[in-house]
């Protein structure tokens, strides 16, 4: 009998749309240490490259050092707020209900991302989603994070390996999934700027209804 594809996924801006949560929690730490705060926009721009990423980009667009004294503070009050942001996170649409399809039929599901582990854990459990996510690969698991592939390896890994689909949402996710020289399914309606045909992914999709379509597709013996 085929073994159905393990389905791998970034988090934010694929599963989930964070942005709401990620910017309150960058004006609470710039507050925090007497920085002025930044605009929804602003912030959204900057979400995907995991949160010491994130920090520098704050800092430097409020005219700061990145790497100067106030990193450390910085980067303490955003973690500690971080850690269970996620009031105003929503799921995408027909995201639970495909998801909980897809692990009903039996694919194994990991969630590989860029968000630490711990706030990771934390979404997925508000939305009653950490049953299906046995395996969790965060942006403070290993020494690297995306678009290093490493992290999507060991995601693969811990699934057992096997046939496999990565859906993300943005250039990282792309660069991820070529390094590491796996199939990727973008999501078009995530925080990528670059044209769905400069990633080159293998699928694209805009509605979580299409996916069960996709993977079936890419499933041997599927359709």
């Amino acid at each position: 009998m085929a073994r159905p594809v393990a389905l791998i996924f970034d988090l934010d801006g694929t599963l989930v749309d964070s942005a709401p949560d990620i910017h309150a929690t960058s004006n609470l730490a710039l507050a925090a240490i007497g920085l002025p705060e930044l605009p929804f926009e602003t912030v959204r721009g900057f979400i995907g490259g995991g949160v010491p990423h994130l920090i520098g980009a704050l800092l430097s667009a409020v005219g700061e050092d990145p790497d100067g004294p106030k990193r450390r503070p910085m980067s303490r009050a955003f973690n500690d707020a971080y850690a269970h942001a996620v009031d105003l996170t929503v799921l995408f649409p027909h995201v639970a209900e495909v998801l909980a399809a897809l692990h009903a039929q039996g694919h194994p599901m990991a969630i590989c991302t860029n968000k630490p582990v711990e706030p990771a854990r934390a979404v997925l459990d508000h939305f009653g989603l950490d049953a299906m996510f046995p395996v969790v690969v965060g942006g403070d698991s290993l020494p690297v994070r995306k678009p290093d592939p490493a992290p999507l390896v060991h995601a693969l890994d811990a699934l057992g390996g096997g046939p496999v689909l990565y859906v993300g949402d943005s250039e990282t996710d792309a660069a991820t999934a070529r390094a590491a020289r796996l199939p990727f399914a973008l999501f078009t309606e995530g925080y990528r700027k670059t044209p769905v045909a400069d990633l080159s992914p293998e699928v694209a999709f805009s509605d979580y209804r299409e996916l069960a379509g996709l993977v079936s597709a890419l499933t041997p013996g599927g359709a």
